[in-house]
């Protein structure tokens, strides 16, 4: 949970139950649409970006940042804040405007984003941008930091989670599977593992590039809890979310199986590749956001 700097913390007092408020389930969804707006105008900046990586995961980000994790606003460097990696750098320019709305750095520095000496880039550079944990882009690195940061917590006698968000075409990198060894041998239960399965990369189809299913199965066989869920579903991804953080008394890696839309919020955008890198011309990110802004999601 967020926290003014200063503040008293601790986690989330909803922690662990079974449904959301429909006051929450709303704020929630409205900040999913925040960072989907967000998105375009960032691009909008750039003149080039992956809005479809964003939108398959906006939902994601909105339940982690603004319910699950526990943070303290203004204070990214917080050692008792939990930590989130991602493995699918190139979904920055999706995070960015939450880590802003944290407080972690301030808002102004998003409207330069990408231009010459701005720390904010196409991806996330941790020694540039207050409030990442990993810089990310070189796809299948992120879990293994995750787990080292989940062993390294637990040696150092930390109090925190570790969630990692993974594309599901990273499936396919090989160190992927060495670090699900690995936190699962050292019994890592502060470990989350969230596996964007929107069935789309660079390339095309996941499966038409190299096969990855049954992920469920693999990921059990590895050792891990394995949960699957909606992943634009926040009224079944949040409180799952929640249990897992709440667990203490797991000691297997958890990992959740999204299972979403590339592209979703724009119907145009929805399974469609060709949208993991481009730019909308001024009048068509105007009815981007205008469809954004009138579907309930």
């Amino acid at each position: 949970m967020a926290q003014a700097p200063g503040a008293p913390v601790e986690a989330h007092p909803a922690s662990g139950a079974a449904a959301l408020a429909p006051e929450q389930l709303a704020r929630l969804r409205e900040k999913a649409r925040f960072i989907r707006l967000e998105t375009l105008r960032l691009i909008e900046i750039a003149k080039v970006g992956h809005y479809s990586s964003v939108f398959s995961c906006a939902e994601i980000f909105a339940a982690l940042y603004y319910d699950v994790m526990r943070l303290r606003d203004g204070d990214p460097g917080w050692a008792g804040r939990d930590r989130f990696l991602m493995g699918k750098g190139h979904a920055a320019v999706g995070l960015f405007p939450v880590l802003a709305d944290h407080g972690f750095f301030d808002k102004s520095l998003l409207d330069g984003y990408t231009r010459l000496g701005s720390p904010l880039g196409d991806h996330p550079d941790m020694t540039k941008v207050p409030g990442v944990d990993f810089s990310s882009g070189s796809i299948g690195h992120a879990l293994s930091n995750g787990a080292g940061m989940a062993l390294g917590g637990r040696l150092a006698g930390g109090d925190f989670d570790v969630f990692v968000m993974l594309g599901d075409g990273e499936m396919q990198e090989g160190q992927v599977w060495e670090a699900a060894l690995f936190a699962a041998h050292h019994r890592l239960g502060r470990l989350v593992a969230i596996v964007d399965r929107n069935g789309y990369q660079l390339d095309g189809k996941v499966d038409d590039v190299m096969g990855v299913e049954s992920l469920k199965d693999k990921w059990s066989s590895f050792g891990w809890q394995v949960h699957e869920v909606d992943g634009h579903d926040l009224a079944a991804l949040t409180p799952l979310l929640r249990r897992l953080k709440a667990d203490r008394t797991r000691a297997q890696p958890a990992c959740v199986i999204a299972r979403t839309v590339k592209g979703k919020g724009v119907s145009y955008m929805e399974k469609e590749p060709g949208w993991h890198l481009g730019y909308l011309a001024p009048e068509d990110a105007q009815r981007a956001r205008e469809e954004i802004m009138a579907r309930e999601i």
